[in-house]
């Protein structure tokens, strides 16, 4: 029988294809066994795999915040959030407060020199801006900008990834 007449008949035997397929693969890693290790075994637990897979990518919340704070406030804080002469460097400032904070501050018109508790923001506009329900912002450069009352968190996210070091300067990846 010819190479062509066993493959035919290879075909009409369920499996058999199959088990061709399977010799030839375990021949393969025998052959790799000799000459070099082959790892079979995942030594990373799945969720410290998934906590550096999301360390070294950004969130497509920092890419959105990146995006809003170029078309709106890169003008004067400059592209890289670092200050300028008409508006100041906004990373040490971010750094040193979270998510709340940050809302809050944007709503009472940037009081960034006020101390948390006589922030101006009402709690309950602040937790709906954070749990993306519609809160009316007053923001000096923004007032009833649609695009950056939908993503403030996300604009959060950006600047605060800056502050960190997590995000470099220049666009995030997606």
């Amino acid at each position: 029988m010819n190479a062509r007449a066993i493959s035919s008949q290879r075909s009409r035997i369920p499996g058999l294809a199959l088990l061709g397929s399977g010799a030839v693969l375990l021949t393969g890693l025998a052959g790799c066994a000799g000459h070099g290790q082959v790892e079979l075994a995942n030594r990373k637990p799945a969720e410290q795999l998934a906590r550096e897979t999301r360390e070294a990518q950004p969130s497509a919340s920092v890419y959105s915040g990146w995006r809003v704070f170029q078309d709106k406030c890169a003008r004067c804080h400059g592209s890289d959030a670092r200050g300028s002469a008409q508006a100041p460097d906004l990373l040490p400032r971010v750094g040193d407060m979270g998510q709340r904070r940050f809302v809050g501050l944007v709503l009472s018109r940037y009081d960034w020199g006020l101390p948390p508790d006589q922030a101006r923001g009402s709690e309950a506009q602040i937790e709906g801006v954070i749990q993306r329900q519609q809160g009316a912002l007053s923001m000096p450069a923004w007032q009833g900008e649609p695009s950056v009352q939908a993503h403030i968190t996300d604009l959060y996210a950006y600047l605060s990834a800056r502050s960190s070091g997590a995000q470099g300067p220049g666009q995030p990846s997606r």
